[in-house]
């Protein structure tokens, strides 16, 4: 199920007021269309949050260069971005190919990058994937949100796009290829503009940049595969065009298989000592917690210096280059205390360096809300969601009240962002690797999220159809129920007739008058599963049901249960 599409909302609560004729601006990120444009932004549909100038707090990740920090390496990358093709004396490389560990800072630093050229008419477009955040972890609409902020940031090229989107109306539908759509939309455009005086601007200025940050956090990997094989063709063909890509990943195979050829420079993050940017950071970032904390100030009145010289050399030592880690850290130790863990900063900073990188910090963390009711559904959801939701949205999937969200979140604000309202805002991991934690089993021990646990995300989206309050979690429901259910029965780490009797056990024993029941939902996505275009990713759900019926056909009977938990069939 697509998104809705765009819409505005003017004075939406007003009353008895008259508007003339209007100029409409459109901006979001770094896209501005006037009026002039405003059909063409309404026909690309792109994803707004996906550039740098997204709101990062609630569209991760919420990365960012500390100030004084990681300037050499950004210096390297800004040489090679700033080569001009006509100066040259060797062959023009295209590509940057810029990868490292998950939390060594790829993100900031491509942040950073993006604001350095958009800050000098370069940019043409920056695109930031992240996993499990709807389309900002899919390429479905990746060539679109690029054309939109191309048009912005170039003008010259809008009129280019607006033309190829006429005379091929197709262009944006589903199915048609991601190449397709990038030399319509954006190589064709851009060349175009070229021809037309654009190249003049990139010849006094430098060539044009495209940011992709994240590109391992994709789901779609063979359509990045794809994606990477046809711009490095794009650039043999195009060997002087004024245009570079800068790419930042994880190493994955899709991806360094592709990447790592001639056509390609390499940057290496691991191999850029960190330790001096860190303890920067970590010297800043203690400073201002002292300032606000009168429990660190009356300890360093009474004992000295915190962190001590030894302590900051630990620590330094102990996140080994990490920039997530010296983040996740920090909050952890001075994060305020709870009736539960009414420890101060100086009892936690030693419990930080007993801990085993990041996988020990989230541990330490996540054992905060543990004992809470509902806490390993409230973190099984957000682990498991296809797009975040709000805390009133993940409490009305649940079934529970807000505060029970809260409750067990407000432990956890060192590794996920929780929003100041319970409507606006959506609850995020602070880094994706906090999910790879979670869902990874030798890794996260007692916090491991079971992929079964997608059967029960189905069974409350299925329920939330019937219900007549509407908001966010309802819209979630009828767009990524399928994905859920697909999602549990292709899983090959399920045995999906276990799963499906524990299922029910817990269906029985969380009875809510208000959910459909559980006999209703099995047998609606048995019949569900018939009726796929591609009915084979159900083939092993089916043959749990059927072989039920073999043991005991009425199964599939219309079953009524009271609110008491009385029994009967229809």
């Amino acid at each position: 199920m697509t998104d809705a599409p765009l819409h505005f909302e003017n004075f939406s609560r007003a009353h008895g007021v008259q508007l003339g004729q209007q100029t409409v601006n459109l901006i979001a990120g770094n896209q501005y269309l006037s009026n002039g444009r405003k059909s063409l932004i309404l026909q690309l549909n792109p994803i707004f949050d996906a550039s740098h100038t997204r709101d990062r707090t609630t569209s991760p990740p919420d990365s960012a260069c500390f100030p004084g920090t990681r300037n050499g390496v950004i210096q390297g990358i800004t040489s090679w971005a700033d080569t001009r093709i006509v100066l040259s004396k060797t062959p023009a490389v295209h590509v940057y190919w810029f990868h490292g560990f998950a939390g060594s800072g790829k993100s900031a630093i491509s942040l950073e990058i993006a604001k350095i050229y958009a800050g000098s008419g370069r940019l043409l477009a920056s695109y930031f994937f992240f996993r499990n955040a709807g389309d900002r972890s899919r390429m479905d609409r990746f060539a679109a949100t690029l054309a939109a902020q191309m048009a912005s940031a170039v003008p010259a090229t809008a009129s280019f796009v607006e033309a190829a989107l006429k005379a091929e109306p197709g262009l944006l539908a589903h199915g048609t290829p991601l190449t397709t759509q990038l030399e319509r939309l954006v190589y064709e455009p851009f060349q175009t503009a070229l021809k037309r005086g654009l190249v003049v601007k990139a010849l006094i200025r430098g060539p044009f940049l495209i940011v992709v940050d994240g590109l391992d956090e994709c789901e779609d990997k063979q359509v990045v595969a794809d994606f990477i094989d046809h711009i490095l063709d794009f650039f043999k063909k195009h060997p002087s065009i004024p245009l570079r890509f800068f790419i930042a990943s994880r190493v994955e195979e899709h991806i360094r298989t592709r990447l790592e050829n001639d056509g390609v420079l390499l940057g290496d993050l691991n191999r850029q000592s960190a330790d001096e940017d860190i303890e920067m950071f970590l010297q800043a970032s203690f400073q201002g917690a002292a300032a606000n904390d009168r429990v660190i100030q009356e300890f360093v009145r009474a004992h000295g210096e915190w962190p001590t010289k030894s302590d900051m050399s630990k620590l330094i030592s102990h996140i080994k280059g990490s920039f997530v880690l010296a983040s996740t850290i920090f909050k952890f130790i001075v994060q305020p205390a709870t009736e539960e863990d009414p420890s101060t900063p100086m009892d936690r900073l030693p419990l930080a360096l007993e801990m085993n990188g990041l996988d020990g910090l989230y541990a330490r963390t996540l054992a905060r809300s543990q004992h809470l009711p509902h806490f390993q559904n409230i973190i099984s959801t957000i682990a498991l969601l296809e797009r975040p939701l709000p805390i009133a949205g993940i409490a009305h999937v649940l079934g529970i009240e807000a505060f029970k969200v809260v409750h067990v979140l407000l432990n956890l604000q060192a590794i996920v962002h929780v929003p100041g309202t319970d409507d606006r805002g959506e609850v995020t991991l602070c880094h994706t690797s906090l999910r790879d934690f979670l869902t990874t089993e030798s890794r996260s021990g007692c916090f491991f999220v079971l992929p079964s646990f997608h059967l029960h995300l189905s069974y409350y989206c299925f329920s939330l159809f019937f219900e007549e309050k509407k908001g966010p979690a309802q819209g979630y429901a009828w767009q990524f129920f399928d994905a859920h259910c697909r999602a549990f029965t292709g899983s090959e780490t399920c045995d999906l007739t276990n799963e499906v009797e524990q299922f029910k056990a817990q269906a029985r024993q969380s009875l809510n008058e208000n959910r459909m029941p559980y006999h209703a939902f099995l047998c609606t996505l048995f019949f569900y599963s018939l009726f796929q275009i591609d009915p084979t990713s159900f083939q092993k759900f089916q043959d749990v049901i059927l072989a039920r019926l073999e043991r005991k056909p009425s199964i599939l009977s219309p079953e009524i249960i009271s609110p008491r938990g009385e029994k009967s069939l229809a």
